[in-house]
């Protein structure tokens, strides 16, 4: 098996993880579980986004959440905006790091921002000119990259239409996400290689949902082809409100836990992280998906039960 000597966590749990809950979280309960995060060794933390908080109310104190953070980790810290008043008040608020969404499915794009792909690709173009004018770095991830829950199937040239279009204009990075936990290994090596393949000097990420069951093989599938950064959720918690059967995305403490195991450096400590996750249980007030916080990790021993 050919896998890199490390990868980049990319902890999505304070935005995505938290769009699908009913408990709101205020800022205090974030920023806790926020430092916890970091404290583990978390390199990138996506904490919130620039949406109408009438359509994700979860994110509403995305803003007054970052005011708290920056003070110690500003460079660290990166906020979604779907659009042209998202990226504006990312700005006032003083985020340095975005990342942008738009869907390769034209009816996924049309329920989650209700515009098509190509207005969503023009719309980048702004986007990207405001970013390079307002001294913020841009990523970009295409949502149901590996199929819609509305259309079923993407085809691979159309993912690739659509980063040839990306890639004219000046961004960090690419991220190919699973929306909906529709992918295999096999698709996934086959679409991230050619990818890989075709922009060699571009970075490229990838967003996995463990909807049924196939996250973390699919992870392994796209390091073989040579991604090394990865989306993944605190407790295996999130998904998007706008598909159905939207359910988790990869938990974090298991892909750090499974990497780590098979010799792959990812900078965090388990520990910590399981200790945040914990954290996030507490506050939410109900288990999570995360197989690792329930098992331990697989060094744990056990003492012989007594005859």
């Amino acid at each position: 098996m050919k896998l890199a000597g490390e990868v980049t966590i990319y902890e999505v749990g304070l935005r995505d993880g938290l769009q699908l809950e009913s408990k709101i979280l205020n800022v205090a309960e974030k920023k806790r579980i926020a430092d916890l995060l970091l404290k583990a060794g978390v390199s990138e933390l996506e904490f919130g986004s620039f949406v109408h908080p009438k359509l994700v109310p979860q994110m509403a104190n995305t803003a007054d959440l970052y005011a708290e953070l920056k003070r110690s980790y500003r460079a660290k810290l990166v906020a979604l905006v779907p659009n042209q008043k998202g990226i504006q008040l990312a700005d006032e608020s003083g985020v340095q790091s975005i990342n942008y969404v738009l869907s390769a499915s034209d009816t996924h794009n049309q329920q989650n921002v209700r515009q098509t792909t190509d207005d969503s690709l023009h719309q980048f173009q702004k986007l990207s000119q405001y970013a390079s004018e307002h001294g913020m770095k841009l990523n970009v991830t295409v949502a149901t990259s590996f199929g819609c829950p509305f259309e079923g199937q993407v085809p691979p040239s159309r993912i690739m239409s659509i980063i040839d279009t990306l890639t004219e204009s000046n961004m960090k990075r690419i991220t190919l996400a699973d929306t909906t936990g529709m992918a295999n290994p096999k698709q996934v090596y086959d679409l991230t290689k050619a990818v890989k393949d075709e922009w060699r000097t571009m970075e490229f990420g990838c967003h996995f949902h463990n909807t049924r069951g196939m996250g973390l093989a699919n992870i392994l599938a796209a390091m073989e082809a040579g991604i090394t950064i990865y989306d993944s959720s605190i407790g295996g918690l999130g998904g998007c409100p706008f598909a159905p059967g939207a359910t988790g995305n990869v938990c974090t403490e298991d892909v750090v836990h499974m990497l780590e195991e098979m010799g792959v450096h990812t900078a965090i400590d388990l520990d910590q992280l399981l200790t945040a996750s914990e954290e996030m249980k507490n506050k939410l007030g109900h288990e999570l998906p995360g197989q690792v916080m329930k098992a331990g990790k697989s060094s744990r021993l056990y003492p012989i039960p007594a005859q």
